[in-house]
């Protein structure tokens, strides 16, 4: 039986934690003096988050450090300091200028995990743009839900996804201006960023920034409707500095690898802003997962604190421990995970296979950063998120109307917040009252369901709504169903998430066809091979299910809730709206 708590050792660290004292931390911790951890721009000219991430390093003592180490998917390696990703981003934003993209304009980046995006981001803030990533993995229609809701002015692309991904919606886009292939091949409709790169001068100052000028724009799914787009500002850097700090335990020398895409939050708060900010050297691998790839990463690159998914330490489990052990990462002292629940096995594997556990977190894309985490120096309680991190506030709640009742030790409710963290979305991009509903007084709440114990620890139960979690991705499931639609022989369709030991949830698609179509493996395949076309590989069902008719309310919304308790096998709850007539 394994013991509920690993205890962390109060001496003989190899490295002293960032917070020794958890609770010395939550008393003395001010959002203020962690600004002060930052230079600002020179002259007083504001706070802006590339020169917080990349000037004021390049400009002082760490300016020939790696800043970058990106290993290719077939063996390539280069290294960027410091001082050369000043001058990469300075091209960049120059190219911007010359291209009259300007302040807040919205920069979209559809790239791979290669140098060109990471410049791009940065090159983008520092010309007080917006960047907006997004998945590779995208096909066609979640990149219309997004670059064109968000005022794309700007897409960042190569030849072969443009060709395949963005041509055939480029006309539903009509406010994308500029459409730059990185890696060459600019045909009509396009332009050679890296033609235009070599152009462009190295020498930029940065303009002055507000902190609360809008620098990030991250998509996220809902139950019903269109992708929302999360806006935040310059600055959340003060929280990305800080949450680095505190609940990821970063220090100067680190090697530092975060395996999250950028197109997802954790990829651009974790994967680009912090770790640069706080001087370490930050590891981009190019390729998709590999078990022996990512070990060997581990050992030959000494990295030293790990940021990884849920997904990909289940996926390392199922190759068994033998691998682990025979790889043996050297200089391995600190491993996070965030995305969705890890479970209390994953903390104790991670103990077997590295002699480390694995300390959860819990953040959203909403936050901008983690809220809550197993810190280096604490306890952990295998299965907890752990405890709010120094300047946060959250309750459990239930919803009572317009308002809402604070619970208390072992309740479960709704996880909420108390805003005041610099990371904290600032709106939904065009859509106020959407951003309105997710407050309730002074607390922002955060839709997962949640019950904290006697010691603080907080627990996750559960998505509030029908929120799809997959491999830590969120999908909604508005935007799925309305894609199967598409297909000629869908007359209607609704979708869950499904139970998976990997991947947390897969999505499943239950649809009825129209008339003069039959049920078979062949529509099935076809109606999935369409959805992946047009979705891409993250979004589209994995199953589906052909059914006579769907269950509705009166009203006619269909009951998710009902489909999955049917497939779980779980009690079906009240019925009592369901449209007369339907099974």
């Amino acid at each position: 039986m394994r013991p509920p708590v690993i205890r962390k050792p109060r001496d003989g660290w190899a490295v002293a934690p960032n917070m020794p004292d958890y609770e010395a931390a939550r008393a003395s911790f001010r959002w203020e003096q962690a600004r002060g951890a930052l230079s600002g721009l020179p002259g007083g000219r504001g706070l802006n988050i590339a020169h917080e991430a990349v000037d004021r390093h390049a400009l002082g003592p760490l300016a020939d450090k790696v800043a970058l180490r990106w290993l290719g998917r077939s063996g390539e390696r280069r290294d960027i300091t410091y001082r050369e990703l000043r001058a990469l981003t300075n091209r960049f934003a120059n190219v911007l200028r010359g291209l009259g993209v300007g302040r807040e304009d919205r920069v979209f980046v559809l790239l791979g995990r290669t140098p060109a995006l990471y410049v791009a981001c940065l090159g983008a803030l520092k010309n007080r743009s917006v960047f907006a990533p997004l998945f590779s993995a995208f096909g066609p229609e979640p990149l219309a839900a997004r670059i064109g809701p968000g005022d794309g002015k700007v897409l960042v692309t190569t030849r072969a996804l443009y060709d395949r991904k963005v041509a055939p919606i480029r006309a539903r886009l009509p406010s994308l201006r500029h459409v730059l292939l990185a890696g060459g091949g600019a045909g009509e409709g396009t332009l050679d960023l890296d033609a235009l790169m070599r152009q462009a001068s190295d020498q930029l100052e940065i303009e002055p920034t507000r902190p609360e000028d809008m620098a990030l724009l991250h998509f996220t799914s809902g139950t019903t409707g269109k992708p929302k787009g999360a806006i935040h500002v310059h600055g959340a850097v003060v929280a990305h500095h800080a949450t680095g700090w505190l609940a990821l335990d970063l220090h100067p020398d680190d090697v530092f690898w975060c395996t999250a895409d950028p197109g997802w939050v954790t990829g651009t708060s974790y994967g680009i802003v912090s770790p640069l900010t706080h001087g370490t050297t930050s590891l981009i691998d190019e390729a998709d997962f590999e078990p022996e790839r990512w070990y060997s990463i581990l050992r030959d690159e000494r990295v030293s604190v790990w940021y990884t998914a849920p997904t990909a330490v289940r996926m390392m489990m199922r190759a068994g421990l033998d691998v682990a052990r025979r790889f043996a990462p050297p200089a391995l002292r600190f491993i996070a995970s965030v995305g969705e629940p890890l479970n209390p096995e994953a903390v104790f594997w991670g103990q077997d296979a590295f002699g480390l556990p694995i300390h959860d977190n819990w953040w959203q894309t909403e936050t901008g950063g983690i809220m809550i985490a197993n810190f280096a120096a604490m306890d952990i309680r295998p299965g907890s998120m752990g405890r709010p991190l120094p300047g946060v506030e959250v309750e459990v709640v239930r919803r009572d109307g317009d308002g809402v009742t604070v619970l208390g030790p072992g309740e479960q409710g709704e996880l909420a917040l108390r805003p005041g963290w610099p990371s904290m979305f600032r709106g939904y991009l065009h859509d106020e009252e959407r951003y309105a509903k997710c407050f309730a007084g002074d607390l922002y709440l955060t839709g997962d369901l949640a019950r904290r114990d006697a010691d603080g620890y907080l627990w996750f139960v559960g998505r509030g709504d029908d929120v799809i979690k997959s491999s830590g991705h969120l999908i909604g499931p508005f935007e799925v169903e309305s894609a199967l639609l598409e297909h000629p022989a869908v007359a209607e369709a609704g979708v869950i998430g499904k139970p998976d030991p990997i991947a947390l949830e897969v999505v499943k698609a239950f649809v009825s066809l129209r008339p003069g179509f039959a049920a078979g493996e062949a529509i099935e395949r076809d109606i999935l091979g369409f959805a992946r076309k047009r979705l891409g590989a993250v979004v589209a069902p994995k199953e589906i299910a052909i059914v006579s008719a769907l269950p509705r309310t009166r009203s006619g919304k269909i009951m998710r809730r009902l489909l999955k308790a049917r497939e779980l096998g779980l009690p079906e709850g009240d019925t009592s709206t369901l449209e007369a007539g339907t099974p």
